[in-house]
Parts: structure tokens; sequence; C-alpha cells
């Protein structure tokens, strides 16, 4: 999912102590002071401390939407993301934080469950390999309590008794790698919609005895058709629905999950390294140089991108 990408939003940050939690006194932190925000949207989305990790954890469906036809259920999916943070200074933005992560999301057999490795293209009857999403780096540029010009962050949620409500929107419509020249003239970028909604216990969140919390989280993206899936242009969307939550550890994942992590993905065990400056890879700049393997008789590497 884009930190969760589902994640990386203006809310995303990375993770320092709170002034409570440094003084060593608990209080309640203040969505309308611009620090207390950004130490509310690091309590959702990293761990306790800089270079602490804290892992994400959805499970959803994917599903074809194409126009005269019924929607079809393609694949269930798992999916996991593991970050951590780091504190950013700025002498006029204040302290700030950023977010390092990576992210897997397998796609798996609607019946069975099992890890899907070959899938029948039910349009073409095409047998295609499965690109699993496998983005790494996730990562995120620094926020700060304020804005180069001086504008105070905001927390954009809403208090309802002992939730708040976080919802974020990410319209996304980019330049797609796998084009030519022309996308501004002809189409082809790439189009999507990743929606985030995140639900937090108002006691725990905002409370400074507690160094961090354990917020529930749904994403839904609407996108074009993976290009692993050889669809040619073919007219349609794939719609993507998904719950899950922050864990306490890496050991709270899915057997699944944690299988597929230990045969392909070790790595992901862990955040990338804290000074990490590698950009950020999508499934159209991975399925380039997967294609490109495969194309070259390599083994195809089992990465991939949203």
């Amino acid at each position: 999912m884009r930190a969760i990408k589902w994640m990386m939003t203006a809310a995303a940050l990375a993770v320092t102590a709170s002034p409570a939690l440094a003084a060593g006194k608990a209080r309640m932190l203040d969505l309308s002071k611009p620090e207390d925000a950004l130490e509310v949207s690091k309590r959702a989305q990293c761990g306790e401390a800089d270079g602490k990790p804290a892992v994400y954890h959805w499970s959803g469906k994917f599903y074809s939407r194409v126009t005269g036809e019924p929607d079809r259920l393609l694949f269930k999916g798992e999916g996991m993301n593991i970050r951590t943070c780091v504190t950013v200074d700025d002498p006029k933005r204040g302290k700030g934080w950023r977010l390092i992560s990576r992210e897997i999301m397998l796609y798996l057999d609607p019946k069975t469950g099992e890890v899907v490795r070959k899938w029948t293209n039910p349009w073409t009857n095409e047998v295609v390999d499965v690109m699993h999403i496998a983005n790494d780096p996730v990562n995120q540029r620094p926020q700060f309590p304020y804005a180069a010009d001086g504008t105070p962050f905001k927390f954009t949620g809403r208090r309802e008794g002992r939730w708040i409500f976080a919802p974020f929107e990410a319209p996304l419509f980019y330049h797609n790698v796998l084009g030519g020249e022309y996308q501004d003239y002809i189409g082809g970028k790439y189009h999507a919609m990743e929606i985030f909604d995140f639900a937090y216990d108002a006691e725990e969140m905002l409370n400074t005895k507690n160094p961090t919390a354990y917020p529930i989280v749904s994403w839904v993206r609407i996108s074009d058709w993976m290009p692993w899936m050889k669809m040619r242009g073919r007219q349609g969307q794939m719609v993507v629905n998904a719950m899950g939550n922050k864990l306490k550890s890496f050991d709270e994942l899915p057997k699944v999950l944690k299988d597929e992590i230990a045969l392909n993905y070790p790595i992901y065990t862990s955040p990338p390294p804290l000074d990490d400056q590698r950009p950020n890879e999508t499934t159209w700049t991975v399925f380039k140089k997967w294609i490109a393997e495969k194309e070259g008789g390599k083994k195809p590497a089992p990465t991939a991108g949203h």
C-alpha cells in the first residue's frame, strides 16, 4: 500500500520524545498546538524513539472494476510496513521528524489464501508471473511544527467521544516511467486515489504517559491495472479495500507474511537505516527493472512497488 504510502501522508511523521516525556511529566496533548499536533502524528506512525521500529499490518481484497461487467474478486491481500523515525532540527521550523520505511503486500489466492506465484488473466487467458508489492524504501520528507513561511502544522482530524478520526485522501497523477515522452498529450500517466482513515483511542493517543499509540487504519486504493497483469491497455481499474492496525511487534504478523518474508524478503524484518537517502520506488520503476531482468534471462527479483 504506499506507507502504509498508505500512511505516507502529511500526518505520517518520524519520532522524538515529547517535551512532557523529556521532562518526565505526563500531560494531555492539545491538538490545537502545532507541536502537540505533530506529536500526535508521530504517535500514530512511529515507534517510541528514534530508531525503534514500528510495524503496521493490514488485510484486504483486490477487485476489478470494468464497465459493463460485474466486479470480480481477483485476490486477497496481506500487507505490512516496518518503519522507524529520526529527529530533524531546523532553526526556523523547529524540531521535526522524518519517516523511513519499507513495506510488502502479498497477492493471495481468494479461495485458498496461498501466495500466488503465477496468475491466469481472466480477460486474456494468459498466464503471467505475479510481482508482489515490496516497496523499498518508502521514505518521507521531514515534517515540522511550522512551515518555512511560518504556517503552523494543523491536525486535520476530529474527536468524537473516546475516538479521534483522521481521514486523508491522496490523489495521485504522475509520470509513468513505462510510458513515453508525450504523456501530457496522449495520456498514459499513472492515475490513482489512495484513501487512509485512522482511528485513535483518545486517551492512549493524547496522554503522554503512553510513549506511543496503536491506532486502527483502513486503506482504499483505486488505481490502474498493475503492469505485471499484462492488460494491454484494457479499460478498467483495480479497487483495494483493507483494514489493519499498528502492532506491538513484528511477531504479531500473520504466518503467511512472516513465512514469505523469511523466504524472499529477509531485509523486511527491520526498517531501512536512519540515514537512508535513496529515492522511493513505485510499481512502475521497479517493474521496469523486473521485466528487464526477466527478458535478460535473469531470475526476476521478488520486489515491487505500489
